[in-house]
């Protein structure tokens, strides 16, 4: 069997700590990384839908970063979304922004009912450098 080690970055450890979770599990040449939100560094949700789903995308980063890794090792994306119809086009800006130009990754959205407060959460698979 693989080993597997949490994957931290800098700040933002009592969201993991209270909710009982690793940021990012890395598994031989993969990492996952579990879904981010735009928290604050509090933990509270950002509460401008733009700027929520912009900072979810920088703790992403950040996580990645921890890891050795950046956008463009992502492989696998899947983002949740309380109002899809409403928000597809802001979040489709920021994707735009985030991922200007091919080759993209797969990218899998799900409407849901609740994530904690939160609008928008996204989570990755990536492949580690080296």
């Amino acid at each position: 069997m693989t080993p597997r080690d949490a994957v931290f970055p800098e700040g933002r450890h009592e969201l993991y700590t209270k909710h009982a979770y690793s940021a990012a599990i890395r598994s031989g040449d993969l990492l996952f990384v579990s879904g981010q939100v735009g928290s604050r560094d509090d933990g509270s949700p950002e509460p401008d839908f733009e700027a929520q789903v912009r900072l979810a995308f920088a703790n992403l980063e950040a996580t990645l970063k921890a890891a050795g890794c950046g956008l463009d090792d992502i492989v696998d994306v899947t983002s949740f979304h309380t109002d899809p119809q409403r928000q597809f086009d802001t979040v489709l800006a920021v994707k735009n922004d985030v991922f200007p130009q091919a080759p993209y990754p797969n990218w899998t959205a799900v409407g849901v009912n609740w994530l904690a407060g939160f609008d928008f959460e996204i989570k990755v698979i990536a492949r580690i450098p080296g």
